[in-house]
């Protein structure tokens, strides 16, 4: 669980609210609606989510879904200690009794069982039925808030969230990649730069939108995120030309679907930022 209230304060949380995200959610919480949030990798979903957690001074628990997340990880399981059998709680369970931030990271990761027992919970009633301790009932606290991230269908191991589990999250907001100058701002709060690389950040933002719009429309197998412009930024700190820096954190990365992958974006960063 993380506890941003004692940990890490909003505004060390670097999150450029461009599309007026962080009102959304507030409204939703005021008025006591879940929240989806819907994107691909890379768009700052989970730094959005921490940053809400950290200005309203409430306590963040989250839950990062996968083919391996079982129900037991959501509500908990028994345990043999000593002799004597006893109930550990899980995240799910946790948060409901303390009214924390529930944050479902990549929730249409999840298996079916997994998803049915969460929507359990996030019916009108709030409340779950323990049938692994002897059908206690867990009932919310008032104020317990739950954001979940979905990725696009295109991602591997995704798949379609359940009418009925959608229904639960009736405030949707789509988190796409910002405008290339807000792209260039939340570089430079991550990345000081200097004036002179300016051009070649430009031009790497410039390449992410191409391979974005590429993978979008499935020429290419990937897409990058803001991450990789902001490594791209320190790289040219760390003394590489723009051209290199490229070749290291965006080109490389295709190889692995093989040669006609891999020069594709190769010509595409010779067209802008030359030849060697």
């Amino acid at each position: 669980m993380e506890s941003p209230t004692a940990k890490i304060s909003p505004e060390e949380i670097i999150y450029l609210d461009w599309n007026n995200a962080l009102e959304i959610l507030e409204k939703a919480h005021k008025s006591g609606l879940f929240v989806l949030i819907i994107g691909p990798k890379g768009t700052g979903k989970t730094t959005l989510v921490r940053k809400f957690a950290s200005r309203m001074k409430k306590d963040l628990d989250s839950v990062n879904f996968s083919l391996r997340t079982r129900e037991s990880h959501l509500v908990g399981s028994r345990t043999l200690d000593k002799g004597e059998i006893s109930f550990v709680e899980g995240v799910l369970v946790k948060s409901m009794r303390s009214g924390t931030i529930l944050y479902l990271d990549e929730l249409n990761a999840a298996e079916a069982d997994v998803l049915l027992r969460l929507d359990e919970a996030l019916d009108d009633r709030r409340q779950l039925v323990l049938k692994e301790a002897e059908g206690q009932v867990i009932k919310a606290t008032d104020d317990w808030f739950v954001i979940a991230t979905i990725n696009p269908l295109s991602h591997v191991g995704t798949k379609e969230l359940p009418p009925q589990l959608l229904s639960r999250f009736p405030v949707r907001m789509r988190l796409e990649y910002p405008p290339e100058e807000v792209e260039l701002e939340i570089v430079r709060r991550h990345v000081t730069i200097d004036e002179s690389k300016v051009k070649d950040v430009k031009h790497a933002i410039q390449l992410a939108k191409n391979l974005r719009e590429a993978a979008a429309v499935e020429e290419l197998y990937y897409s990058p995120s803001l991450r990789e412009t902001i490594a791209f930024a320190k790289m040219l700190n760390a003394g590489l030309s723009g051209r290199s820096a490229a070749e290291v954190v965006y080109a490389n990365a295709y190889d692995q679907w093989g040669q006609v992958e891999y020069q594709k974006v190769m010509d595409m960063i010779t067209s802008i930022f030359g030849d060697r």
